[in-house]
């Protein structure tokens, strides 16, 4: 070995160090321990072998629990990926005056936490004094129970993660589609083709990249920020009618005193993921447009 890859080497020790103690140390624990049942006080641990992915995999919870998080994943592509894609169009290639203040109103939500953003949604989703049972009341509409009926209560926490991310979304297909050479959009309508056509034979080839990547992050957000509402707002109630994958891992683990099936559900909930990313690497990306 040369002295330069040498000292490359040992540049990359401690980032690589770091990485083993805080990603795959843990993760070969979690692996490890969902093979044993333990309440994570008491010092006695039992091997149960494949009994845990056994005990997950043929309860209903483990499909009601999936067919939730599939839900939240939908309504979040609805809201922070078709919405700020058809938004970021408008503003990059048909709005003339005001961007500034709309990107910056639009994003204005991204500072927020997801803490503030669900306290404040709890306000608004008051079925009693609510700004949306005051307008519904207008119509003689009764306020539904929005974070205590199944199905509407996926939809009301996917606003409030959808409001909190929608900005940042936003920002990322509008530097994608400000990308796109205003040479071909200005010869396309040369040629009288409608924003439609432009948008469907120019816009999405051309920033199809940064779309897989908004994508992505979507369906990420779809697992991980639903823990925050759900926690603060529901705990995965009604009747576990709001609880996705990720938070019936930390309800197991920390309301339960389950390690072992928290650990199944968290190696389950991983091997499907994974399922995902090898879908977008050989589906998915085979339809995107990369420049070079």
């Amino acid at each position: 070995m040369n002295p330069l890859s040498r000292k490359g080497a040992l540049l990359f020790v401690p980032a690589a160090g770091i990485f083993l103690l805080f990603y795959y140390w843990p993760l070969l624990v979690n692996m490890v321990l969902s093979f044993f049942s333990w309440n994570m006080v008491g010092s006695r641990i039992k091997f149960v072998g494949l009994n845990n992915y056994l005990a997950v995999l043929q309860s209903r919870e483990f499909y009601q629990v999936a067919g939730n998080t599939v839900l939240f994943v939908l309504f979040l592509l609805v809201f922070n990926f078709v919405l700020p894609y058809v938004y970021s169009y408008i503003m990059a290639h048909m709005l003339r005056h005001g961007k500034t203040v709309y990107r910056s109103l639009l994003f204005l939500p991204s500072l927020l936490s997801l803490a503030v953003a669900s306290i404040l949604f709890l306000w608004i989703y008051n079925p009693l004094a609510g700004p949306i049972n005051e307008i519904l009341s207008l119509f003689g509409v009764a306020s539904p129970r929005w974070f205590k009926e199944p199905i509407v209560v996926i939809f009301a926490i996917s606003t409030i993660i959808g409001w909190k991310v929608f900005g940042y979304n936003l920002i990322l297909m509008l530097a994608a589609m400000v990308s796109v050479p205003r040479e071909m959009i200005e010869a396309a309508r040369l040629e009288n083709a409608s924003d439609w056509v432009i948008f469907k034979k120019i816009i999405l080839p051309q920033t199809s990249s940064s779309a897989i990547y908004v994508f992505v992050i979507t369906v990420v957000f779809g697992l991980q920020y639903v823990m925050v509402p759900v926690n603060m707002l529901t705990q995965g109630g009604p009747d576990q009618g709001s609880a996705n994958l990720v938070y019936v891992i930390y309800q197991y683990a920390f309301v339960f005193y389950q390690t072992g099936k928290s650990a199944a559900y968290a190696v389950v909930t991983m091997i499907l993921f994974a399922l995902f990313l090898w879908w977008r690497s050989r589906v998915a990306d085979k339809k995107v447009y990369y420049e070079n």
